[in-house]
């Protein structure tokens, strides 16, 4: 397959022809790559059950693994689902925006895009070029991230063109994502309460405080279990993981150094280290390729690096990567249930 390249920027406006060009593909079955204020996004016809079958190909994902659908404007989603009046208080609060809701599907959607669920997964994204592309494709666009299944997500065109080249039809480089990890995927229970499916930019008491009870799946920091069935992407199987084994470090920074030294010697390692940290760490493990994580308490700068600094070690060929077990709230939940996947649950406790 030919890929084509469209280089745009967020003054949508300007690229009016392109950009419905890009909405024709959609419409007739084919794959865009398009940016989203999280990460790119593999986009296709989420009413389609053949366009949605390409993308599983394209990723290689299994294919029970439900995929999103984005629309362009959070009442849209009358179309494609049963909404609920709390759903339209959480689209007042976070939509447009990196919040996903996983509400019943109407048989609009088909099996293929929900994965045999009868749920669907509903996001309204904030990145004007992919609501602009979503309006002019006039359907809603199924998208998870734009990389082969299990490696890290892509938050620049230059991620996405290592993994889909000649995968898909075009990919749409609108420059960095801003936020730099998946949308936070919520689910509205029966009761009206909420639950917490995979965290994100918008945190666990963001969404207490508009919507009073939420409960933290415990697929966010534990594997599902046997036969448990994923609700949502990112559950079920290993992911955002480079080809090198991660470890997360939870101890004093002596500690944490004292055992990499003595397990791992002299080989070829890298570390995610904090600002703070980096010099020790420079000092006593001159061996070591550092990547420096920004601030302890910038949450927010690791987030967006973190997907950046997986890709460029799979590109280096590691013995091992290291790095600091995040903390447990606000956007550092977020880092946790990405960083926990990606180590496939090796914690190394001081």
């Amino acid at each position: 397959m030919t890929t084509k390249i469209l280089k745009i920027d967020k003054t949508v406006d300007k690229y009016e022809a392109e950009l419905k060009y890009a909405a024709e593909i959609i419409k007739n079955g084919g794959l865009v790559v398009f940016p989203t204020e999280t990460v790119y996004g593999l986009g296709a016809d989420g009413t389609n059950p053949e366009a949605a079958k390409r993308i599983y190909e394209a990723k290689g994902r299994p294919s029970d693994n439900p995929l999103i659908i984005h629309i362009a404007d959070p009442s849209d989603a009358e179309k494609y689902t049963f909404t609920t009046p709390l759903y339209y208080k959480l689209a007042k609060h976070f939509m447009p925006g990196p919040l996903t809701v996983i509400l019943k599907a109407q048989q609009s959607i088909p099996n293929e895009t929900r994965a045999n669920l009868s749920t669907v997964a509903v996001r309204c994204p904030a990145n004007p070029i992919a609501r602009m592309l979503i309006k002019y494709a006039g359907v809603p666009i199924a998208a998870p991230s734009a990389n082969l299944s299990g490696s890290p997500s892509p938050t620049n065109a230059e991620h996405v063109i290592d993994d889909m080249m000649g995968r898909v039809n075009m990919i749409i480089d609108g420059g960095d994502s801003d936020f730099g990890l998946e949308s936070t995927i919520v689910k509205i229970e029966d009761d009206d309460s909420v639950t917490l499916l995979r965290p994100g930019k918008i945190t666990a008491e963001e969404l207490k405080a508009v919507c009073g009870k939420v409960t933290v799946s415990s697929a966010v920091t534990e594997a599902l279990k046997e036969g448990e069935i994923a609700l949502s992407p990112g559950m079920k199987y290993r992911h955002y993981a480079p080809k090198s084994p991660v470890f997360l470090l939870d101890g004093a920074l002596n500690n944490c150094i004292e055992y990499i030294k003595s397990i791992f010697g002299d080989k070829n390692i890298a570390i995610l280290a904090y600002t703070s940290d980096f010099r020790e760490i420079k000092e006593k493990l001159p061996h070591a390729y550092l990547y420096e994580f920004g601030d302890k308490e910038n949450e927010e700068l690791q987030a967006h690096t973190l997907f950046n600094i997986l890709r460029d070690a799979d590109k280096r060929d590691f013995d091992a990567i290291f790095a600091p077990l995040p903390r447990r709230e606000g956007i550092g939940l977020a880092l946790y249930n990405r960083m926990i996947r990606a180590a496939a649950y090796q914690i190394i406790r001081m």
